[in-house]
């Protein structure tokens, strides 16, 4: 059990990404809808978390989108649209593998181009002319192939200026993409292609080995079944498909709406209707025999089925709108003699470095705190080659490093972002660091150049700036972005905790509208709402029942102090309390809103908060530790 925090997916499409078990330890590994990829043992016992919206700073939305993470050798990879710092702080859809025993990061890639939305296209692993890729859709439009040890991007195929959220399914060469949104050189929607997947770059017409158009396959991933392959278009009708010539065989139809993908197994296909018909099905190069059909509760009151089908150990498992059911025999099978050797061993090589990766990567370290990094060499296939002792240098950081690769950070307590860069044989690759000073912090941005943001801060670029305001300087949300209006940025460690944060903030008001301003601490926030004229405690915004209102009238172009505690009770409950007043007034000594949770959030980065058509304004920002703190 964990918690939803900071996210903005509503509580009815929270649990859209799929868990994912290792076969070969029985760890699972989940990616929920706020951002937080944990580990857990087969017994349930928490092994390790990481705060992908405090330390990557990805995206959340209404719509709820989120990939479900894959095992891969020792990795787990998961991707998602991030605006972090440094070279990864525009928005992109990236990929990331973390050591699936300690959480570490592994690596980053940022194959894409502009995001059009979050997306949830299952990603598949497979050896391709000696290469192992990582083939999976982005929220560019495009499909991403990466070396799935290093993260390096291989290929891509633009298809749309819209995100693409099915999976793509491979035989031997040929890669079969498909989508339902606008394609790019025409106003039809849908595609079922076939491309090389063994091509290099940018797939261009000549690499494209058939298309055909029309087919809105959006949402249900296919699936491959030696020279055919099937998919269920968005309005439930189930083709088969010839994968040399893309040739539709036949066509059937199983309902009105579809979101879940078809399950392959024992030569049946296994598939659900958002309708609430669950089906068995025998198909053929000529048709496709219902061999079981059943309704999920009632005409009136179908129980909709949006995730796919699992089988195991002779057992079908299907998931509706309201139950979780079994279907097999009540004795339990046997796993097959194999089913542990199915895991991919990450592959390795003798040959000639062309990649260097130095791990772990995207840590945040504290003044005079060490860190071992290792240098791992991967030949031009993206296979392993062995760890290897480097020529160690600094970038954008104080502080030393030795010649086994042993980093410390300077002793003052200055913030720093910058690279840690191994050298092997004239190929070099880096590992990105953030330094942050322990509790108190203070930030009024006076000595940061104008038009930048504090470096170490996660999700600032292209969506704040420090400007001159009335003689000195502050840190603005801009407006000139629809699509990034409401953004939250984070400046320290997610793993802080019992701490409290104040900050003052003004609004613009134009056309008679207000935006809001807030702070976070702990993974709550206490927010100034401008057209609604409340100031408001929350967690999870789109969650309501757990949100502390009070009203609140204030004005636009005024500064307001806003404050906010978290503390940690020795009972396990967690105490969180607000207060707002005019800046140029004296500190109220009463709280205005105040929340005790059973089941708080005992740890998380302090932040800002904006969401506003119009400018919004912050300065003389504080952190400082309460009494008892664990900092």
């Amino acid at each position: 059990r964990f918690n939803v925090y900071l996210s903005d997916v509503p509580p009815h499409r929270i649990g859209w990404a799929s868990p994912v078990g290792d076969p070969a330890s029985g760890n699972i590994y989940v990616f929920g809808g706020g951002g937080t990829l944990l580990s857990l043992d087969r017994d349930g016992k928490l092994r390790w978390e990481r705060s992908l919206s405090e330390d990557f700073g990805i995206v959340t939305t209404h719509g709820g989108r989120t990939v479900s993470p894959i095992i891969e050798g020792d990795s787990v990879i998961i991707s998602g649209v991030t605006s972090g710092w440094g070279n990864q702080s525009r928005a992109g859809h990236r990929f990331m593998a973390f050591d699936k025993n300690t959480g570490e990061t592994v690596w980053v890639s940022s194959p894409g181009g502009r995001p059009y939305d979050t997306t949830y296209s299952p990603p598949i692993v497979a050896n391709v002319n000696g290469t192992r890729l990582l083939i999976a859709g982005g929220s560019d439009g495009s499909v991403h192939a990466l070396k799935a040890q290093t993260g390096e991007p291989v290929w891509k195929y633009e298809v749309s200026k819209r995100g693409l959220n099915t999976g793509v399914v491979l035989k031997g060469t040929t890669a079969i993409v498909t989508h339902s949104e606008e394609n790019l050189d025409t106003n039809e929607m849908g595609l079922v292609a076939a491309v090389d997947a063994a091509a290099r770059g940018t797939i261009g017409r000549d690499q494209i080995k058939w298309s055909v158009r029309g087919f809105q396959g959006g949402f249900s991933s296919p699936v491959i079944d030696g020279d055919r392959f099937y998919q269920v278009d968005n309005g439930a009708n189930l083709a088969a498909f010839d994968v040399a010539t893309g040739k539709q065989l036949w066509l059937q139809n199983l309902g009105t709406i579809q979101k879940s993908s078809p399950v392959l197994a024992d030569g049946k296909l296994y598939v659900g209707t958002e309708n609430g018909k669950f089906f068995i099905l025998k198909p053929t190069a000529t048709g496709c025999e219902i061999l079981d059909e059943d309704l999920l509760g009632t005409e009136a009151a179908p129980e909709a089925i949006i995730g796919s089908a699992a089988v195991s150990r002779g057992r079908v498992f299907v998931v509706s709108s309201d139950t979780l059911y079994c279907i097999g025999k009540k004795s339990d099978a046997r796993p097959s003699a194999n089913s542990a050797n199915d895991v991919q061993n990450a592959s390795t090589s003798s040959g000639t470095a062309a990649h260097v990766q130095v791990v772990p990567t995207e840590l945040v370290l504290k003044p005079g705190e060490a860190v071992r990094f290792k240098a791992r060499l991967f030949d031009e296939q993206g296979r392993f080659l062995r760890e290897e002792q480097a020529a160690w240098s600094l970038e954008q950081l104080r502080g030393t490093v030795q010649a086994n690769g042993q980093f410390t950070t300077a002793s003052e307590p200055i913030a720093q972002a910058g690279q840690v860069k191994a050298t092997v044989g004239g190929v070099s690759g880096v590992a990105r660091v953030r330094v942050v000073p322990p509790l108190p912090l203070s930030e009024n941005f006076d000595s940061l150049a104008v038009d930048t943001v504090p470096r170490h801060w996660i999700n600032t670029t292209g969506k704040f700036v420090v400007r001159e305001m009335d003689g000195s300087k502050v840190l603005v949300k801009l407006a000139d972005n629809p699509f990034t209006k409401r953004a939250r940025a984070f400046m320290g460690s997610s793993n802080w905790s019992g701490y409290t944060v104040e900050a003052d903030v003004r609004a613009t008001e134009k056309r008679r509208q207000m935006g809001d301003a807030g702070i976070v601490a702990q993974r709550y926030s206490l927010v100034l709402f401008g057209n609604h004229q409340r100031l408001e405690l929350e967690s999870w915004q789109p969650e309501t029942a757990r949100t502390v209102k009070v009203p609140f009238a204030w004005k636009a172009d005024t500064w307001y102090r806003l404050k906010l505690q978290v503390e940690n009770l020795p009972d396990g409950k967690v105490r969180v309390r607000g207060k707002a007043w005019p800046a140029a007034e004296a500190e109220p000594a009463q709280w205005i809103v105040e929340r005790v949770e059973q089941n708080g959030n005992r740890q998380g980065s302090p932040g800002i908060y904006a969401d506003a058509p119009f400018e919004i304004f912050f300065d003389n920002l504080k952190v400082t530790p309460n009494e008892r703190t664990n900092n």
